[in-house]
């Protein structure tokens, strides 16, 4: 295959047949959101080997990794970690329920509430989350290996202009 020629996926066999059947539409979207959908699936599942690996659920690893990234003491609010992972109050109790069970976090007073906790992250749950990160990070570097880091800065800065207003109403 000469570098000019364009490789065809899928995607290109759906839009192909989609401007046979239904040519009054401009079908010209699907040519990027069907590619984003099928790869958010890819990494779906690549975030589910890199987390299953570790004992860790996706959502597990979404607390843990709010709380890691907090920095020591890696300890947030349940305010917080509602915040950063975008689940309801009880969503949340529930979850730092069960990683509390595991030994990965633990509840403490907050000192500057009398009437609220703090999770921290204990040394299991650091360790756990530090080793699926990397294991995701490798699974995503495979993801990404057909197109080079300067268009991976392209891309990253396209889909950051696509993604920019959405994250704006979640805020």
């Amino acid at each position: 295959m000469s570098s000019v020629e364009i490789m065809r996926d899928e995607v290109d066999r759906l839009i192909e047949a989609w401007r046979r059947e239904r040519p009054d539409l401009d079908v010209a979207p699907m040519e990027v959101l069907s590619r984003v959908s099928r790869l958010a699936r890819h990494l779906d599942r690549a975030r589910s080997q890199a987390f299953e690996t570790h004992g860790l659920e996706s959502w597990e690893f979404d607390v843990l990794a709010a709380l890691r990234r907090a920095g020591p003491p890696y300890q947030l609010s349940p305010g917080r970690l509602l915040k950063e992972t975008l689940v309801t109050s009880g969503t949340m109790t529930n979850r730092v329920d069960r990683l509390a069970a595991r030994g990965l976090v633990e509840r403490l007073p907050d000192p500057a509430d009398r009437r609220g906790v703090l999770v921290q992250l204990t040394t299991a749950g650091r360790d756990s989350v530090d080793a699926a990160l990397a294991d995701l990070l490798a699974h995503e570097r495979t993801l990404l290996a057909a197109i080079t880091e300067r268009d991976q800065v392209k891309l990253a800065k396209l889909l950051r202009e696509l993604v920019g207003p959405f994250d704006q109403e979640t805020h």
